[in-house]
C-alpha cells in the first residue's frame, strides 16, 4: 500500500529571493518529552532571513504538523498545556552506547514522513539550514543532512546550533554539512559566509536580529514560545550560555508583545519564556509586556520551563507574574548546601523568602516545581537527598535537573576528568540520561530509588 499523500510545505516572503529551507531534526535518544519545545535559534534565523529578503520554509521533525491527518501522523494526545510525548520509533543503540540496557529511539515524525514532505517541496531550496539544540542529539542532525543530500544534491547545507557551536571539530569530521556555523547567524562572519554560499551579496542584517521568530511557519500551533532575551549576565560553573552567546541582549518590548499578540490571534493560549534570565532588567522589556496582556485582557498560560532565579522573586514580582497568568513556575534551587554552590550565590533566606512570596501570591502547590542538580562531578548525593526532602517540606514538587557535562561550560573540563566516559571526544557520552559524572553512570535500581524518594517515599 503507498503512503498518505500530505500537505506540502509552504514557502513565505518574497518570491523572487533564495529559498531557504530550516529543518529541526528528529530526537534521538533514551527518552524525550515535549516541554513546549521550539527550536528558537532556527527561527531566529529564518526570521533574519526572510528580512533580508530570502524566501523561508519550516521542516520541524518534532511538530504536529498535520494534527488532522491522524492516518500519516499517529500523536499521542496531547498533555497538560501542549506539552505531551512524541512518537517514537525503536532504534538500533549507536555503537558508544551499546552497552547500555535501555532503549533508543527516534521521537518524531516518522523518517518516510519527513522525506516524503521535503522530496515534494516545489520549488526546491537554494539553502539548507539544519539546527541542532544538544549535543548529544547529532545523530538526527547528521541524518536529516544526509537526506538532504540526496534529494538536492547541488544545495549548500549549512549545520548551527549548540552541536555544531560547542563540537565543532567532531561536526566537520562527521558531517556533510558545506558550512559548520558556530554562534549566532548575526555574527558578520557567519551572516557574511551564509550569502556567499549562495553567492549573492551581502545585506545588512535586519534590525533586532536573533530576537524575533518566524512562529508563522507553524500551521496549527498549540504553543508558542517568548524570547525576551538571548544569553546570560551570569557565569554558573554547569552553564554554557556564554560559549553560546557571550553577550546578554534583551529585546524591545513592542516587537515581544506584537509576535505574543499575534500568536494570541491565532488561537494560541500557552506562551513559554525561553529566557535563561527572565527576571533580569525586568523594566526593560519583561513588565511591559505583561503589563500589555493585562490591559488588553488577553485570557492565556505562561510558563517558565527554564526556572527562574529564586533571589529575585520579591512579592511585587510574583503577583505581577500571577495578575499576567503565569501558571507553571519552575525555580533553580539546584542545591540546599548554600554554601557550597555552582551558580550565583543563593542564601538560606533568599529561597524561603522566595518560596513564602510565590505561596503570597497565589499560587497553588501543583504549580510549582523546584529544579534540583543531580550527577555533578564529585557530587556527595546524600546532599541531593537532602534537597528533595526540604522541597517536598515547603510541599513543593522536587525536580531532578540531570547534569549535561557542555562543553564551553566551565565545569566540564573537571566533568572529563571525573567521567567514566571519553565525553570531550564522543558527545554521545554528554548525554545527561546515562548519568556521565556519577560513578558506574545509569542504573536502573538507583533510578527507581531516586523515583520514590522524589515522590516522598522512604527507600
Amino acid at each position: 500500500m503507498s503512503r498518505p499523500q500530505h500537505p506540502n510545505i509552504p514557502w513565505t516572503g518574497k518570491s523572487n529571493g533564495p529559498r531557504i529551507l530550516g529543518i529541526n531534526p528528529w530526537i534521538m535518544d533514551f527518552a524525550a518529552f515535549n516541554v513546549w519545545s521550539r527550536p528558537v535559534g532556527l527561527l531566529a534565523c529564518l526570521d533574519m532571513m526572510r528580512g533580508a529578503g530570502a524566501s523561508v520554509a519550516l521542516m520541524d521533525c518534532l511538530d504536529r504538523t498535520w494534527p488532522d491527518s491522524p492516518e500519516i501522523v499517529p500523536w499521542p494526545k496531547p498533555g497538560k498545556y501542549g506539552t505531551g510525548h512524541y512518537p517514537k520509533e525503536e532504534l538500533p543503540l549507536p555503537e558508544p552506547l551499546a552497552f547500555m540496557d535501555r532503549r533508543y529511539s527516534r521521537y518524531g515524525l516518522s523518517r518516510d514522513i519527513v522525506r516524503d514532505a521535503l522530496a515534494a517541496l516545489n520549488p526546491a531550496p537554494d539553502l539548507v539550514m539544519v539546527t541542532s539544540i544538544m549535543t548529544y542529539w547529532y545523530p538526527g542532525a547528521l541524518e536529516i543532512l544526509d537526506i538532504a543530500a540526496e534529494l538536492w544534491p547541488d544545495v549548500p547545507r549549512v549545520l548551527g546550533g549548540t552541536y555544531a557551536t560547542l563540537c565543532t571539530d567532531h561536526a566537520r569530521q562527521h558531517s556533510n554539512a558545506d558550512l559548520i556555523m558556530q554562534g549566532s547567524l548575526e555574527l558578520p562572519a557567519n551572516w557574511a559566509a551564509l550569502w556567499n554560499l549562495l553567492g549573492q551579496p551581502v545585506p545588512p542584517v535586519p534590525h533586532n536580529a536573533g530576537l524575533t521568530l518566524a512562529l508563522d511557519l507553524y500551521s496549527k500551533p498549540h504553543y508558542a514560545p517568548i524570547l525576551g532575551s538571548r544569553g546570560c549576565p551570569f557565569t554558573c560553573e554547569y552553564c554554557a550560555s556564554h560559549a553560546l552567546y557571550p553577550d546578554f541582549n534583551q529585546g524591545e518590548p513592542d516587537a515581544i508583545y506584537a509576535s505574543l499578540r499575534a500568536e494570541y490571534d491565532r488561537g494560541v493560549r500557552d506562551f513559554a519564556f525561553y529566557d535563561d534570565a527572565l527576571l533580569i532588567n525586568p523594566d526593560r522589556w519583561l513588565w511591559p509586556v505583561l503589563d500589555q496582556i493585562i490591559t488588553d485582557g488577553l485570557e492565556l498560560r505562561l510558563h517558565t520551563p527554564n526556572a527562574m532565579h529564586i533571589r529575585r522573586l520579591s512579592p511585587e514580582v510574583c503577583q505581577r507574574l500571577r495578575s499576567a497568568g503565569l501558571h507553571t513556575v519552575r525555580l533553580g534551587l539546584e542545591t540546599t548546601d548554600f554554601d557550597n554552590r555552582h551558580d550565583v550565590k543563593l542564601t538560606r533566606q533568599e529561597w524561603e523568602d522566595g518560596a513564602r512570596n510565590l505561596l503570597d501570591a497565589g499560587y497553588d502547590l501543583d504549580d510549582i516545581g523546584v529544579y534540583i542538580l543531580f550527577g555533578l562531578p564529585e557530587q556527595n548525593l546524600d546532599n541531593v537527598k537532602q534537597a528533595v526532602s526540604h522541597v517536598r517540606a515547603f510541599g513543593f514538587r522536587p525536580h531532578l535537573a540531570h547534569y549535561t557535562p557542555i562543553p564551553g561550560s566551565p565545569l566540564f573540563n573537571k566533568a572529563a576528568d571525573n567521567s567514566d566516559y571519553p565525553i570531550a571526544e564522543e558527545p554521545l557520552f554528554q548525554n545527561n540520561s546515562i548519568w556521565p559524572c556519577v560513578p558506574g553512570g545509569f542504573n536502573w535500581d538507583e533510578a527507581k530509588r531516586w523515583k520514590l524518594l522524589l515522590q516522598g517515599k522512604d527507600v
